[in-house]
């Protein structure tokens, strides 16, 4: 089968990547078609709108910034929707809305298509090694057809029930996250206002109850002072405000959560960092 994949920025074009490299045929488009280049250079073919990879793709791949983007790429006039036919398959890989994900099973099954929403964690790191978890939403059949390609990508792969679920996942995964990174960046600001030796604290709490992936991957990028992003800020605020939104609607207070979500508001609205990685979120510590 040929596969369809749609946007391929950090993450999305090393997963094309492995479909590549696994020998599947694979037909991309990207809102800049620059950024498919290393694609194109190993066998991949350009699609001039999201409407041609569905005419051409069996299984069409989709991993986009926003939500708004995701409604656009599918349900536009140059969207999947427009050429997609009975018996072909979406995957959205966005981290997405749950309300998004279950309308878009409903308008591929009102084309007796199939549709998984695939949400993804492990940043730029899991998607260049094919470490990353798989988070999905979906019927059962479709999932363990595709559970295969997901596998060439991710070291764990789950599905949490229909439509949405794997949205809902994706939520509770980046909850986690917003607790380990504010306490990685003020665990490190502590430390040097400590006068500790950085590179000593972090091999010793990288040994005990403070182990976390948040610190391990991104307090070594910080002390070099590298903010290129794993995992945008802008896209992480993105993420705690459908996480926050959400939650409202199951009446849930979640203000540590909510405080996250403010600091990142400060890093990308007021600070402009919001192309940085979730790490740059030391720099609101930089007065210290």
């Amino acid at each position: 089968m040929k596969l369809g994949f749609i946007g391929t920025g950090v993450m999305g074009g090393a997963i094309a990547g492995h479909l590549l490299d696994a020998g599947h045929e694979l037909v991309v488009y990207n809102r800049t078609k620059s950024k498919t280049d290393a694609l194109l250079a190993k066998g991949a073919t350009w699609a001039d709108t999201p409407a041609k990879v569905a005419q051409q793709a069996d299984i069409i791949f989709s991993m986009v910034g926003y939500p708004t983007d995701v409604e656009s790429i599918y349900f536009g006039d140059q969207g999947i929707f427009s050429t997609l036919t009975a018996g072909k398959t979406v995957v959205d890989m966005t981290t997405s809305t749950p309300t998004l994900a279950e309308k878009i099973a409903a308008k591929a099954e009102e084309l007796h298509a199939h549709a998984l929403d695939a949400p993804v964690s492990g940043g730029d790191v899991g998607a260049k090694n094919a470490t990353l978890t798989v988070m999905v939403g979906g019927d059962q059949a479709t999932y363990d057809a595709m559970k295969p390609l997901f596998e060439l990508v991710g070291q764990k792969v789950h599905l949490f029930g229909p439509a949405g679920k794997g949205q809902h996942t994706k939520m509770a995964n980046q909850i986690m996250i917003a607790g380990t990174m504010t306490g990685t960046v003020e665990m490190m600001v502590y430390a040097q206002r400590a006068g500790l030796k950085m590179t000593d604290v972090l091999d010793t709490l990288s040994s005990g109850g403070a182990d976390n992936w948040s610190m391990d991957n991104y307090a070594p990028r910080i002390l070099k002072g590298d903010y290129t992003p794993g995992f945008f800020a802008k896209h992480f605020l993105k993420d705690l405000r459908i996480a926050l939104d959400e939650a409202d609607k199951m009446k849930l207070d979640l203000p540590a959560t909510k405080l996250a979500k403010q600091l990142y508001e400060t890093m990308v609205d007021e600070k402009g960092l919001g192309d940085d990685g979730t790490q740059g979120l030391i720099k609101l510590y930089e007065d210290l």
